[in-house]
């Protein structure tokens, strides 16, 4: 939406964004809001379509795995690029659904609905690979 203010005789265009809609479950009652891998908080951001079968699914599978694996240790950040399509560039997101692990480095992804106990154990880097 287009507001226009004048000032001194001039028209000059004021553009208003809106802000980009995240959820975010937080675990456990500690508001992890620093960022840090020092204390071993995994910070984990889900990209979704909207409310699809994969989509539910990823997500309950992977609070499920954060559970059993990373109690109290993680938070989580579901993106809904339905509503906000521009977001999956940061990311470098081609597929859908999307697990990014952002903390602890380095950086990693994993596709898919997150079905694989294995996989994403060993995406999460928390069993060595095979």
């Amino acid at each position: 939406m287009n507001l226009k203010k004048t000032t001194k005789g001039k028209d000059k265009p004021k553009e208003r964004k809106a802000a980009p809609t995240k959820t975010t479950v937080r675990a456990g009652d500690a508001a992890l809001e620093t960022g840090a891998d020092a204390d071993g908080v995994y910070r984990l951001r889900l990209y979704v379509a909207g409310q699809t079968p994969k989509s539910l699914a990823a997500f309950s599978n992977l609070k499920k795995l954060c559970e059993e694996y990373l109690a109290g240790r993680y938070k989580i950040e579901v993106i809904d690029l339905v509503e906000n399509p521009q977001l999956a560039a940061g990311d470098q997101i081609l597929a859908l659904p999307t697990l990014v692990r952002k903390l602890p480095s380095p950086l990693k992804r994993i596709i898919g609905n997150l079905s694989d106990k294995e996989k994403f154990l060993v995406g999460m880097d928390l069993k060595p690979q095979p």
